[in-house]
């Protein structure tokens, strides 16, 4: 069986905690898109984490975490994550590498600089982690693959090749030092040394997995509206963060998932530039950052302050849809207790009219948001493992996204820590 994780709106809906929670009683953890540009925050009993390349089940001595061919493999970030997570006392947790992964280079982590430098204030807010860089020379076909590190012939043809391309950027277009080519070479060679040990057919193994009756848990990155095609362009990530894109990013069959959890948070936030009708400001932003999460909506990457919302029905409800979302794990629901009454956004008004349904980027960009308002509960929710326990206020928020979601809410996130989750039957 394959469950999927994912996120409905811009990422940073706490999925690394149900993904961590979820891997319990799962074989297989899969990372099958993205790469070190977003991190997942994971509370246990080990400590407090921020990772970024690992799959978020490596805590667990029984399971197996893949780096599927999706990812953009920055291979000295990976190698450093495994020993810093050893160092604190983890378990060193069984890693294995796609041979089809494609490296993430130092000059893609320039190049987006670079860009990002070069644009100014029309900048897309990147991460600046190399990722745009990365995927667009996947799929010019310039990219790296982890299985051409072994044929050391065929590295340097392709490093002299690439150098050329780039070295034209660099010099003429940002003004920079050319890059070197037995450098280059040099680098690459040793992340040869550095990736071998867990290097594989990852498709191959997973695919046997499966026919063997194991459980596959596969974990994505960022959200429905980071998504290159449905989310909003061009404000995006550069690969698909949509569960679909689950069966390429690990190499199995679409008709293996069978159950794809969709992470929403109970208000909004979002990192970076793009549209975000339902955002505020001021000190109503503040005061919300500062409660939400586990000490402040910052983001686990890059330590930024997260821009503010509140919970908007009509991105969700987009983004549980086009995830294909079976149920839905509601998150970071306590820090709302301080709220009297807590604004919910149940339409944008464009050019007049009231809109339910998401619209394209240009037209998002005219969007008001409409609001409704929901009575707060004015206490503290963590610890409650009941649902019926909750205020009735709260169960009243929930049920009230529920209905606008179209999806069962079948658990419910209260705390920061791995136990503070509340099931609801299906």
């Amino acid at each position: 069986m394959v469950r999927a994780i994912v996120g409905a709106n811009w990422g940073d809906e706490g999925k690394g905690k149900i993904t961590d929670m979820l891997a319990e009683t799962s074989d297989i953890i899969v990372r099958f898109q993205g790469g070190s540009n977003a991190g997942h925050t994971i509370i246990n009993d080990y400590g407090k984490f921020a990772l970024h390349l690992l799959p978020s089940g490596v805590f667990y001595g029984h399971t197996t975490s893949i780096i599927g061919n999706g990812v953009a493999l920055n291979i000295p970030y990976l190698v450093k994550e495994i020993n810093d997570l050893v160092e604190k006392g983890v378990p060193k947790p069984k890693i294995l590498v796609s041979d089809r992964a494609q490296i993430l280079m130092p000059y893609h982590v320039f190049l987006d600089r670079c860009e990002e430098e070069r644009l100014g204030k029309a900048s897309f807010g990147s991460t600046q982690s190399g990722i745009a860089p990365f995927y667009s020379d996947k799929y010019a076909k310039i990219g790296f693959q982890v299985s051409e590190l072994f044929d050391e012939e065929l590295l340097k043809e392709k490093v002299a090749r690439v150098v050329i391309q780039k070295n034209v950027l660099l010099e003429h277009l940002y003004h920079k030092p050319p890059i070197d080519q037995d450098e280059l070479l040099k680098t690459l060679l040793e992340y040869r040394d550095m990736i071998e040990p867990y290097v594989c057919d990852t498709a191959l193994f997973l695919q046997e997995a499966l026919k063997a009756g194991k459980t596959v848990l596969l974990e994505g990155q960022l959200g429905t509206l980071k998504d290159p095609d449905f989310g909003i362009y061009p404000m995006v990530t550069s690969s698909s963060t949509l569960a679909a894109y689950g069966a390429i990013g690990a190499g199995i069959p679409p008709y293996e998932i069978q159950d794809i959890i969709c992470v929403v948070k109970a208000y909004s936030s979002a990192v970076g530039a793009g549209e975000f009708v339902s955002e505020i400001f001021g000190e109503e932003a503040d005061e919300l950052r500062r409660r939400g999460g586990d000490g402040g909506e910052f983001g686990a990457t890059t330590g930024r302050p997260r821009r503010m919302g509140w919970f908007d029905a009509v991105a969700s409800r987009y983004g549980v849809r086009m995830q294909g979302a079976t149920e839905v794990a509601l998150t970071v629901l306590d820090p709302l207790g301080y709220l009297d009454e807590i604004p919910v956004c149940i339409g944008y008004e464009i050019d007049g009219e009231v809109v339910k349904d998401f619209p394209v980027t240009a037209k998002l960009a005219k969007a008001k948001p409409v609001y409704t308002k929901l009575p707060g509960w004015k206490c503290d929710i963590r610890g409650i493992r009941n649902y019926e326990e909750l205020p009735e206020a709260t169960r009243g928020y929930i049920e009230f996204i529920e209905k606008e979601l179209g999806v069962p809410v079948t658990m419910v996130s209260n705390g920061p820590n791995r136990s503070d989750i509340i099931y609801r039957n299906k």
